[in-house]
């Protein structure tokens, strides 16, 4: 048996779908549309943004490859142009050219307000070294021997009196540390060295024979001591030592502050029997105990720094055949310092030569904020012994002395290295 289903027509269905209707009321219809219209409306304005901002660096592009090119066709000419001999002796042929402004241009420095000024950085050391200098007070009592019969040399440190408090929080921690300095020869002319006059005057170059500390006593502003030193020393030589005696305050991080200092020159004394003093406390003073030759060149496209340790001029009273000399090179970039090099271990002697260049790149910040320090350490290759601080040096904007020369002339170089002694310090 067969069921016949009556099935609507066409034209049935498609009325009844007209009928149908959305069950939303005209109050939703109108929000949806509004909130489609806002969509659209926003993802418009994100096109327009997206497209302003490609625009935006192909132009910066195009600059920048321009400004590449300006720089290598201008590098390119001086290669080609003959012009007199600059103070580095290894290029017979370097033009000089001031080129800070193309350096500030395409170092991406970061905003003022982010960072002190290079002068108010400067200012403030002039401050804290002014305030070092006037706070300075107090007299170290001691006792100095040569012992004739047996070439000795005896000093005794007694005591410190009339230190202040100068560190809010916590106590001092007062020791004295003991140099004996003989002079071992003139050195060649050194930038810095000048008299009271301001002078230019040959330079005494000094070496370091014997390196003392005392006990460190807490918390006390006129500390007993009664420790006593000896080393064995020809009577002949004192006319050419001097006794530096160093009042510091004990850091943990060592960082000791120096509190004063006491100098005497031992060949003005009659030592032959215990002789005692007491010394006012004076200004500290640094002195030249080597010559550095230190090569600087700037990279402003990389943004890095070369710095090349090529020469040390040093004396001393006993030559060691294991002795050696090896550099630590450090840059402070805004008052923070970037991770040091270090040179290998060269034997040591009157004229040290290492020959090492050294990359480091710099941050993004202004050239001016940087500068180079250079420590010369002592070690010993047959055994086993804790390096000895040389001396040092510093090279950067620094007001306060003349090594800023070399900085400038680093500056005004196109890529090229140049080189200067500098003396180095302790």
């Amino acid at each position: 048996m067969v069921t016949l289903v009556d099935y609507p027509a066409p034209a049935e269905l498609i009325s009844k779908a007209g009928d149908l209707r959305i069950p939303f009321s005209d109050v939703v219809k109108y929000c949806i549309l509004g909130v489609s219209v806002a969509f659209l409306l926003l993802a418009l304005s994100i096109l327009a943004w997206q497209f302003y901002r490609c625009c935006a660096e192909k132009h910066t592009t195009y600059t920048q490859q321009d400004t590449f090119m300006h720089n290598h066709l201008l590098y390119s000419e001086e290669l080609t142009t003959t012009t007199t001999p600059g103070n580095y002796s290894g290029t017979p042929d370097t033009k000089v050219e001031d080129v800070s402004t193309e350096a500030r241009r395409l170092s991406r420095c970061l905003s003022q307000a982010s960072f002190p000024s290079s002068e108010s950085i400067l200012a403030a050391g002039d401050k804290e070294e002014q305030a070092a200098i006037q706070t300075v007070d107090g007299s170290l009592r001691f006792s100095v021997y040569c012992d004739q019969m047996q070439s000795r040399l005896v000093v005794t440190v007694l005591q410190v009196e009339g230190l202040l408090e100068h560190h809010q929080g916590r106590s001092l921690q007062p020791f004295v540390k003991i140099l004996l300095m003989w002079a071992g020869s003139e050195a060649v002319e050194v930038e810095g060295c000048k008299n009271e006059e301001g002078e230019a005057m040959p330079p005494v170059m000094w070496t370091v024979l014997q390196e003392w500390h005392t006990r460190i006593v807490k918390g006390s502003c006129n500390p007993l001591f009664g420790d006593q030193f000896s080393c064995v020393l020809q009577e002949d030589k004192l006319h050419h030592i001097n006794l530096r005696m160093e009042v510091r305050d004990f850091d943990k991080f060592s960082r000791h502050t120096v509190l004063g200092e006491v100098r005497v020159p031992l060949g003005q004394l009659n030592i032959s029997y215990p002789l005692e003093l007491q010394e006012d406390l004076q200004t500290p003073q640094k002195d030249l105990v080597g010559e550095v030759l230190l090569s600087l060149k700037f990279l402003p496209t990389a943004q890095r720094l070369e710095v090349g340790l090529l020469k040390v001029r040093t004396v001393f009273a006993e030559i060691s055949s294991d002795a050696a000399l090896y550099a630590r090179i450090s840059v402070q970039c805004n008052q923070c310092k970037l991770k040091y090099q270090k040179t290998s271990a060269v034997a040591r002697s009157l004229l040290t030569v290492f020959n090492e260049v050294f990359l480091f790149s710099l941050p993004e910040v202004h050239l001016e904020r940087c500068k180079i320090l250079v420590c010369v350490y002592e070690t010993h290759t047959a055994r086993k012994s804790a390096k000895r601080l040389i001396g040092q040096l510093s090279v950067g904007t620094d007001k306060s002395s003349e090594t800023n020369e070399h900085w400038t002339l680093m500056m005004r170089s196109v890529r090229q290295p140049v080189a200067k002694w500098h003396g180095l310090l302790i």
